[in-house]
């Protein structure tokens, strides 16, 4: 199966491509590479095999991450190092 190689032409959108290309650069490939592993995984499960990602927060997640930073750096917000402290404090 390897040793021979031809190439094929794929019509894709600029921008869809552009938004590829990054993405499996981040991943330490190119597009071709990318699509040569979604081939031969489809071969081997015989389906659309995968779900290749990047692992992003999405926007909730994203959020709430923006927040706790927020408050971290906010001297008006008491912080703890006495788990017991933080306790008594809840419970008053």
């Amino acid at each position: 199966m390897a040793g021979s190689t031809t190439n094929i032409s794929i019509r894709m959108d600029a921008d869809l491509k552009a938004q590829a290309d990054t993405l499996f650069n981040e991943l330490g490939m190119n597009l071709s590479t990318a699509f040569n592993i979604f081939v031969r995984q489809s071969l081997r499960e015989g389906r659309i095999p995968f779900d290749v990602s990047l692992n992003l927060p999405n926007v909730e997640t994203i959020a709430a991450m923006q927040e706790a930073e927020r408050i971290a750096k906010d001297p008006n917000v008491k912080g703890y190092t006495d788990l017991h402290q933080l306790f008594a404090d809840l419970d008053a």
